[in-house]
């Protein structure tokens, strides 16, 4: 009998879920959780397995589960009741939209972003550059990728305020049973401002179309080879909340663990040419996707369990970070860390597709920084978590600059 429950939902989850991840991993790997109807994986070896097997799906609305039924109904009402996102889609429809969108999203193509991605974060530090203290989320973390990916859709980044109440709301969901009918409220009004939104956009791009991601996808939907109307328009909307909620994150929570091992900040500091590694163990260390969701298609056997078709399973990203079969001393933050074969950014065919773009963004943000600000220091006793045990990140990160 497992001597461990799976609740992220508490206080001390939501500060620091790394002990619960450990227990399961130590004591009941393979867990199937009461409380949420579904089973629960810790292990790398059996979180990466998940992610690359065909027997599972991505969609949601495949499985009984309360959460999937919970998702569903606030599909019900609003742009994803008739079209899946890239997120929860399988094979064709997966490749389909995958292949478009990614066509934006090429090594080549990001690159060749990096001088305006610079000119954003200079742009961002330059409003803060006489201040002794800023908050790092509210002045960089945020803005950054919200400006970058407003900017590659061709929509106005000052509707940045907008866009974080829509994405915030949206986001809030992702709670779990503990999701309050206002929450649930909240999210579908956003959704439907959200979606009235980019139909106008939408509408002005058929008309005269740019030079950006949005006007292409449009081109390739009235080819009518790869996009549907709400295909279009629920692609949009997913690419805007996930292309700010999670390099915030990745920024926020990198920030705050280089603060807590200052050894590893002062080694940062003292080498530049460690940042791509750096960011690499904070994506391991306190990666800002914490758990995936996939759904049997068919019975399978993991470890001895017969996880049944129609059963929903959680792969833990953060707990197989920290599996020590997978990493030496996993505890540890370490950012010379070699052959850092983390699962921040998924596996498999629903690898993330923004990862050359948060990972770059995350470099720049951060050489900048201390290029121009030297050394920071944590401007508050407690961190305060926002977001929810999925989308683990800051909702401030004060810092002090001497």
């Amino acid at each position: 009998m497992a001597t461990v429950q799976f609740n992220p939902f508490t206080p001390e989850a939501k500060a620091d879920p790394y002990p619960l991840y450990r227990s399961l991993r130590e004591a009941d790997p393979v867990h199937h959780s009461p409380l949420l109807d579904l089973w629960v994986l810790s292990r790398h070896k059996d979180v990466t397995f998940v992610l690359k097997d065909d027997r599972f799906s991505a969609d949601r609305r495949k499985s009984t589960n309360p959460l999937a039924v919970q998702a569903r109904k606030l599909q019900e009402e609003g742009p994803f009741a008739q079209a899946n996102t890239m997120l929860s889609a399988d094979p064709p429809e997966h490749t389909r939209l995958r292949g478009l969108v990614g066509k934006a999203f090429t090594p080549r193509r990001i690159e060749e972003m990096r001088p305006r991605i610079q000119q954003i974060v200079d742009t961002l530090l330059d409003d803060v550059q006489d201040q002794d203290e800023f908050d790092l989320i509210e002045q960089l973390s945020y803005p950054l990728p919200v400006i970058v990916i407003a900017e590659m859709l061709g929509i106005p980044a000052e509707n940045r305020a907008e866009f974080k109440r829509w994405s915030d709301d949206l986001v809030a969901t992702l709670a779990g049973p503990g999701t309050t009918p206002d929450a649930i409220e909240r999210a579908q009004s956003s959704a439907q401002e959200m979606a009235s939104y980019f139909q106008a956009v939408i509408a002005e791009r058929r008309k005269e179309p740019r030079d950006d991601l949005l006007s292409a996808m449009i081109a390739a939907e009235e080819r009518g080879d790869v996009l549907s109307e709400e295909e279009l328009l629920a692609t949009c909307m997913l690419l805007l909340a996930a292309g700010n909620e999670t390099t915030t994150n990745l920024i926020g929570n990198g920030m705050l663990a280089l603060l807590r091992n200052e050894d590893q900040l002062d080694k940062l500091l003292g080498d530049p040419s460690l940042m791509d590694s750096a960011v690499e163990e904070m994506l391991r260390y306190d990666g800002p996707v914490q758990a995936t969701a996939r759904t049997a298609d068919a019975d399978v056997e993991i470890d001895g369990h017969t996880i049944e078709k129609g059963k929903m399973l959680f792969v833990l990203l953060g707990a197989a970070n920290r599996d020590p079969a997978a990493f030496p001393d996993p505890e540890t933050f370490d950012i010379t860390r070699d052959d850092n074969n983390h699962v921040a950014f998924g596996n498999g065919l629903h690898f993330c597709l923004g990862a050359p773009l948060a990972r770059m963004e995350a470099q720049i943000a951060f050489r900048t920084l201390f290029d121009r600000r030297g050394k920071p220091k944590l401007a508050s006793d407690e961190p305060e978590w926002g977001g929810n045990f999925i989308l683990r990140g800051l909702a401030r990160l004060p810092l002090a600059f001497s």
